[in-house]
């Protein structure tokens, strides 16, 4: 597992000095926020126990770098023992169609300490490439490479997501988007190969008045791994 894990970080690295030189002199700098209300949080098919839940996200970017903080935090189940919250970090590079991510994720719950590095957060790298507005596929690569993705003998696992989505353009300003998720080996997601989520999702902007929409969505889910269906909904406000 570790020549594996060797073998991905080496193909990110030759990734990000393959990527299109381009030249960033009008390029700005930019902050994004972001905040969404969804129904339930489901995790590349894995439900993350939080229920309705307020997801807000800050970005900033320039010249094709950004890093984004991104939260979860349940909205109706506190009555559990350790209600639901997280915290993650993304640091990206995107050229053209190609994106190269490293993120930090955090999910131990409210007042969880958070600084156990090597117990509590998981560490991952990302290569995505999206085919273009004519061929409107996306691909992605998401592999462990640190923390707590250990095996019960204590050994990195190196758990690997592979998506796949299709973005497909309706009447009505409807956006239908389709998507399969696999994992191809033991580890964080399940004991063996195994397809983790199949879902078909649809948004809309909704308009309120001529400068100001609201983007809403509905996502019906079917996790064959865990052998579960989740019907989601929400929506986002953002600047």
């Amino acid at each position: 597992m570790r020549k594996i894990i060797k073998t991905l970080a080496a193909a990110m690295g030759v990734a990000i000095l393959l990527l299109p030189t381009k030249t960033y002199a009008q390029d700005k700098f930019t902050v994004n926020g972001k905040a969404d209300f969804v129904s339930d949080y489901i995790w590349r098919g894995a439900d993350q126990n939080s229920g309705f839940s307020v997801q807000p996200s800050l970005t900033l970017g320039y010249a094709g770098f950004s890093i984004n903080v991104w939260g979860s935090q349940t909205l109706s189940r506190w009555n559990v023992e350790i209600p639901s919250k997280e915290f993650d970090i993304n640091l990206s590079y995107s050229s053209n169609n190609f994106s190269v991510t490293v993120s930090d994720y955090w999910w131990s719950g409210v007042n969880r300490p958070y600084g156990h590095y090597k117990d509590s957060h998981y560490f991952e790298g990302t290569l995505t490439y999206c085919f273009g507005d004519s061929f409107p596929l996306a691909l992605s690569w998401s592999t462990m490479f640190a923390g707590a993705d250990k095996s019960v003998e204590g050994k990195l696992q190196g758990s690997t997501y592979i998506n796949a989505s299709y973005t497909i353009s309706l009447p009505a300003d409807i956006t239908l988007t389709p998507a399969i998720g696999f994992t191809p080996w033991k580890g964080y997601y399940h004991n063996k190969a195994a397809f983790t989520d199949i879902s078909l999702k649809a948004n809309k902007d909704i308009k309120v008045t001529d400068q100001f929409s609201i983007p809403v969505f509905v996502q019906a889910i079917v996790a064959p791994v865990y052998d579960r269906t989740y019907l989601v909904t929400g929506f986002s406000l953002g600047f």
